[in-house]
């Protein structure tokens, strides 16, 4: 049975469609990060944004860039089996982006559970057009 079959290419596309939203959405996080790491840190609650951890901020932003670099021009491989496994990863990824989050050394805020809300729906979205796109 091929892995290009015509009934799951609009399921792949779904996919396809979340790695690039993904990809939008971990640029800016990405760009915010690196122009505004100490507004990230306060939004987070965490307790001060020290030299250090302004830094940090912005090493994840420029990891993020990568990523979302990844993200979209995997986005739009043609091979839709190479597309099925960068959405696994993406989706334990995400998944573990939306736990980590929770995990903040801090007081939970709107913005922490908003930006572990996030990582959840872009790993479910992974999840459920996987399932779909294997029957």
């Amino acid at each position: 049975m091929s892995t290009n079959r015509i009934s799951s290419v609009p399921r792949v596309n779904g996919i396809r469609v979340t790695l690039k939203a993904g990809a939008v959405v971990f640029g800016g996080s990405a760009l915010f990060l690196l122009a505004l790491p100490e507004i990230f840190v306060e939004l987070l609650a965490l307790d001060s944004a020290s030299a250090s951890l302004v830094w940090s901020m912005r090493m994840i932003g420029v990891t993020l860039i990568a990523l979302a670099g990844n993200m979209w021009f995997n986005a739009i491989n043609p091979d839709n089996q190479a597309v099925m496994r960068v959405g696994s990863v993406m989706a334990i990824a995400a998944a573990g982006l939306g736990v980590l989050t929770l995990l903040v050394p801090a007081v939970l805020t709107w913005f922490t559970v908003l930006y572990a809300l996030v990582g959840f729906s872009f790993s479910l979205s992974y999840i459920v057009f996987l399932a779909t796109s294997r029957r």
